[in-house]
This record gives structure tokens, sequence and C-alpha cells, in this order.
């Protein structure tokens, strides 16, 4: 009888090589096609402006100005007319006192709405009325465009000398924006006025593991290796919703970033360091506010998809890191 056809075991992973190769080649080749090479630096012409407390509305500044305020906080929101108040009182407390106790400090905040479907800009406009449209200003997009995209039309309408990115549900306490200074201040002198300072939730893993599901578990400690392994070696904690930038380290690192939904902070990471842009990594305090957008398993799912085509398009040349211009 024909004797079957059988491997021998370096034939098997002879082939298992060949297989794992034409695999990798396939997705590269995915990736590459299906880039789409420059950033979407578009605005809509109604995304242009934004309203005073007045109702009147004015142009939005741009990030290529030089700067006219020590901060800005730009805090991206969709859907938040329950969490931001509270995000809000707290923020405009801290910064009305430390303006208080020193004059010279200036500051605005821009809450970017997302394309919310609620009252999200109706209730940041209060403030706006409150603390007059100098300090507190609403910027309403007509589509929704994902957290990272709504970061950085935020950035790009930003005058502060620095930056800082806090998110609509107030999980981190504001007043440890002192912290992350710190951390900024520490990494002097800046190569060509670039640092970014990130708050970080990595100390506090142990105890959030012991109120987590074991699948959740699992998915973060996938997320944390896949970003490890493929684009950022040196921060623990990319997702922490609190980092600090320098103007012209968000100018370069938001001009180059093409991910707009929840990896595009792992993205902003990995163009800073090609770019050599200092990173400090700072401990903040962070409390789990109900409410969350992420969807576990398809978010994570969608993230590991981006931080794998994140590496490859880099890799193959499908992104380059350019500084474009907003329009």
């Amino acid at each position: 009888p024909p004797r079957a056809m059988a491997f021998s075991l370096p034939e098997a992973a002879a082939l298992l090589a060949a297989l794992a190769a034409f695999l990798l080649l396939l997705i590269c080749m995915i990736a590459y096609v299906t880039a789409i090479k420059m950033p979407t630096l578009h605005r809509h012409e109604e995304d242009k402006f934004f309203v005073d407390a007045e109702g009147r509305k004015e142009p939005v500044p741009s990030i290529h100005d030089p700067s006219t305020k020590e901060l800005s906080v730009v805090v991206p929101s969709y859907n938040e007319e329950d969490r931001l108040p509270r995000m809000m009182d707290e923020a405009l407390n801290y910064l009305e006192k430390r303006q208080k106790r020193d004059p010279s400090f200036t500051y605005e905040v821009i809450v970017v709405d997302d394309g919310s479907k609620d009252q999200t800009t109706k209730v940041a406009m209060k403030y706006c009325k409150k603390y007059g449209s100098d300090k507190v200003r609403v910027l309403s997009l007509v589509k929704n465009r994902g957290k990272g995209g709504a970061v950085r039309m935020g950035v790009f309408s930003s005058r502060g000398e620095k930056i800082l990115m806090a998110d609509a549900d107030g999980a981190t306490k504001f007043a440890d924006i002192e912290k992350v200074e710190e951390g900024l201040k520490n990494l002097q002198p800046w190569p060509n006025q670039m640092a970014i300072s990130c708050g970080s939730r990595a100390h506090l893993e142990k105890d959030s593991i012991a109120k987590r599901s074991y699948f959740r578990t699992l998915l973060m400690y996938g997320f944390h290796f896949l970003v490890w392994f493929l684009c950022v070696k040196e921060i623990r904690d990319t997702q922490c919703g609190f980092k600090l930038l320098t103007r012209e380290a968000a100018l370069r690192t938001f001009s180059a970033l093409h991910i707009e939904r929840w990896a595009f902070d792992v993205e902003l990471l990995y163009i800073a360091q090609r770019l050599g842009i200092p990173i400090a990594e700072v401990a903040v305090n962070w409390t789990e506010i109900e409410g969350s957008k992420l969807v576990p398993f398809w978010s994570w799912l969608q993230m590991g998809r981006d931080l794998l085509f994140i590496r490859l398009r880099y890799m193959t040349g499908a992104w380059q890191l350019e500084t474009r211009k907003c329009n």
C-alpha cells in the first residue's frame, strides 16, 4: 500500500515558518495598501469657530501662532453631559485658586464636543458664560472624529505654552497637574523646546486587577504586551488621558498623527520616540468613574489591530513623519 504522506519534524517546522512569513508579508501588504498616507487634518467650516459667552462666532486660534497663555487644558468630550460638570468644577476651582496665588499664571480650558448627541455643548457653555470665553472655550465638532481626533482639534486651537490633555470624566485628580509639570521640568533642557510628561496609573495596577474579571485582566496584559512589543517600550501606561506637552512637542506629534480613536496615545508616543522627544512618566491619583465608552472586547480588538498597523505602516514607509498645517 502507498505510504501515507508524512512530514518530518524539520519539514513541518520549515512549512510553518514559510506560512508565517507569507502571512506576515500579506499583513504588511494590507497595512501598506489600506494606509491613508497623510493624516486627515481637515476642519469642517463650522469647526473653524467657537461661540463666545455672548453667543458670537469667533475664529479659533492656531497652534502655529505664538502662545499667549501659560496653559491650555484640552478636554475631549463625547456624550459627557453627566460627567463633565464634576471635572470642570474641580479643574476650574484649581486653576482659579492658582491664578489668585500667582496673577502671572494664565490659562484656558478648551472643551471639544466630539459630535455628541446629548447636551454636552450646553453644559460646557454654562462654564464659558460663568468664567468668560477667554478662559473657557467650547469647540463643537460637526462630526464625531474619535478621542484622538477631538484632542487634536483642541490642540490645534490652543494658545498655551504648555498643553494638557485631560479626560472629561475627571478620573485623574486635577491638582496632579503639578506632578506632571514637575516631570516636564525635570526633562530640561528640552531639545528644540520639545518634551512630554505622561500621567501614569501603572502603580495602581495591583489594586485594579483585584477588582477586574480574569478576562479583562487578560485583555489588559495582552494590550500592554503588544504596546511594548510593537511600539513603545519605555512607558508602562500609555493610555492615561492626563498628558502634558510643550507647545512645540504638541505641534510636531499631533501634525503627524494618523490614528484618531482609542490607540492614538500609542501612536503619539511612538512618534515622540521617533522624533527624539524626551518623555517622563509620573504617577498620578486615578479613580475609575462609571460610564466608560470602551466596549471591552471590541475596543481591545480594534486597538490591537491599530497597534500592529502603526508599526507596520511606519516600517513599510506608508506613513511618514512630516509636520503639516491644519486647514
